[in-house]
């Protein structure tokens, strides 16, 4: 089977790569499960000054990224990218990412292309150019790039991938799978400066355990993420 890919369309292809080579994800990749790819979208400016970045129409504050060199870099990936595949322009005007997008996404995509944003954006008309574009943002804020959000949505998509991580548990008991937030962890030792683990974890108790453990995610999501439990 072909690696899950994941493609970055980007003005800064070494924050790609640093990632694509730390922790989990380089693991993922020496194990031929991912590739991770960055594309610099400057490598396909027809400017002689090698721009790709222009004030914008009707004035205003700082530039624009340029229809022809980010059209030019993903058409360039066609030819590698299957029919099942993701688009998205990470971008805070964009609909919310969540948990259940990761997980669809992870099991229905073969590909994942993000263009990822600098400046004021880019030029409006590359939605037309590229219709299959899906505006998404990782929360109501701004960032200085798309880099960040686009490593975001991929980390998040890449754990439900098979063997990305070591312990399928793992992935089964983090926030958000079962519509709550994670319960509270403990580890060695077993009291540090007068505060100790809940007695409940050291009986061997498997069942109280289990029991414990979802009363507190109860308590957790209650308190710091009510609207979960309404939905």
């Amino acid at each position: 089977m072909p690696p899950r890919s994941f493609y970055f369309l980007t003005l800064f292809p070494e924050v790609i790569k640093a990632y694509a080579q730390s922790s989990m994800m380089k693991k993922a990749v020496d194990k031929g499960i991912l590739h991770i790819e960055a594309i610099n979208i400057r490598d396909f400016t027809t400017d002689k000054h090698n721009k790709v970045d222009a004030p914008p129409y009707g004035g205003g504050a700082g530039m624009v990224l340029a229809c022809q060199p980010v059209v030019d870099a993903y058409r360039s990936l066609l030819p590698r990218l299957s029919q099942h595949r993701r688009v998205i322009l990470t971008s805070p005007a964009g609909k919310p990412f969540q948990h259940a997008q990761a997980k669809a996404w992870s099991e229905t995509a073969q590909d994942v292309v993000f263009f990822c944003g600098h400046y004021e954006g880019f030029d409006e008309r590359i939605f037309t150019l590229i219709p299959e574009i899906e505006d998404v943002s990782i929360g109501d804020f701004v960032l200085t790039g798309g880099e960040l959000p686009a490593l975001s949505m991929m980390d998040a998509m890449a754990r439900f991938i098979p063997d990305v991580v070591k312990e399928a548990d793992s992935v089964m008991n983090d926030s958000f799978y079962y519509g709550l937030l994670d319960h509270p962890h403990y580890t060695r030792p077993a009291e540090f400066e007068g505060h100790k683990v809940p007695d409940v974890l050291l009986n061997g108790d498997h069942a109280k355990i289990a029991s414990w453990r979802c009363e507190q995610a109860l308590i957790k999501t209650r308190r710091t993420r009510p609207d979960m439990l309404d939905e």
